[in-house]
């Protein structure tokens, strides 16, 4: 895990995530990698102070109790109020991208709010996935999306929904949603559209786009076609630049 830095008064308290249960006035065990990057890594020492946070929506004022190399336990002193949550709550459903592309994009959308995360894998997908190997890659996004959390404070986590085709997920579309589809060209800006609701569903296409075909599906279930602007993006910096947009028209932007 990579604890972030946040500032009470003037010093840096190093801000963790722990898969435990959190109650003030209790001393919980952190997991050997949780342990292992507070004692060898920051050099904490007894008494010396942290904030935990699990995904319940708050944070938790703690202190290292001990470094023994078989347990590293923390006291929970306080419960903290955290980032709130945003009313809008927008889910990324993004082809999945080769490389760090797709770590790049899960990072930046967490740090921008986004409530949920939908790995898809599309005609022109690159990356091909399955059976364990496809276990690995969730659980390290599952990982990227935590390190981002605790980089840029918030309290809980962004769902991580196992990875769809594109039929798969548009077959689970629930009537009424809004829902835009990223597509270079077209009429209508993403910065001019109305939202009707507080759920906002986006979908971002692999390197070489969708394909004509899939293009269909999207208009056939009722999609929105948006463009951002005059330039292409990379699929990796759609998903979040979008995300900025509606943040900033009908989010917690201000």
């Amino acid at each position: 895990p990579v604890a972030a830095a946040e500032v009470r008064g003037i010093m840096r308290v190093n801000r963790l995530y722990t898969s435990v249960k959190l109650r003030p006035e209790t001393v919980v065990r952190l997991d050997p990698a949780a342990g292992h990057y507070l004692s060898r890594v920051l050099k904490l020492r007894p008494g010396d102070p942290l904030v935990l946070f699990n995904g319940d929506g708050s944070d938790y004022a703690a202190e290292l109790a001990n470094a023994r190399r078989d347990a590293m336990e923390v006291r929970v002193t306080a419960r903290l109020p955290a980032v709130p949550v945003p009313d809008l709550r927008i889910t990324l459903a993004q082809a999945v991208g080769k490389g760090d592309r797709m770590d790049q994009c899960l990072q930046k959308a967490t740090e921008l709010g986004v409530a949920a995360l939908q790995p898809l894998f599309t005609e022109r997908t690159a990356v091909r996935l399955d059976g364990e190997r496809l276990a690995r890659r969730v659980e390290h996004w599952r990982r990227v999306t935590i390190s981002a959390c605790e980089q840029c404070g918030r309290a809980d986590l962004p769902d991580l929904v196992p990875p769809l085709t594109l039929d798969e997920w548009l077959a689970g579309l629930q009537p009424g949603e809004t829902a835009f589809a990223l597509t270079p060209g077209a009429g209508d800006s993403l910065a001019q559209v109305s939202v009707a609701n507080s759920t906002v569903n986006l979908v971002v296409g692999p390197e070489g786009g969708f394909s004509d075909n899939e293009l269909l599906q999207l208009q056939r279930a009722g999609l929105i076609p948006v463009a951002l602007g005059p330039r292409v993006l990379r699929t990796e910096t759609a998903g979040p630049a979008a995300i900025a947009v509606l943040q900033a028209r009908f989010g917690d932007f201000v």
